[in-house]
């Protein structure tokens, strides 16, 4: 197995250093007491990102690792897997 999301490589590890960005910020926000509704904005903000990351991997996923699946029962397969990993995503 390999990954599907190679050409999106280099966007993935963008959003994810941002991703870090953010949590060192609500980190140093809870360091200095900050108001709480602004803590949770960041943290709505930090789950918004991530699920952005992970929308993207679940995408290349189903065009890459599903479509291109050789047979009908190992395309029934991956399917199977597709929607376990979104119901695992979607907790």
């Amino acid at each position: 197995m390999s990954a599907s999301y190679k050409e999106q490589k280099e966007d993935l590890i963008k959003r994810l250093k941002k991703i870090e960005g953010q949590i060192k910020g609500i980190q140093k926000m809870i360091e200095e007491e900050k108001y709480c509704v602004d803590v949770l904005v960041q943290i709505a903000a930090v789950r918004s990102a991530i699920n952005k990351v992970g929308s993207i991997i679940l995408k290349s996923h189903a065009m890459g690792c599903v479509i291109n699946a050789m047979g009908a029962e190992e395309r029934k397969e991956k399917v199977d897997e597709l929607v376990d990993t979104f119901i695992k995503f979607m907790k």
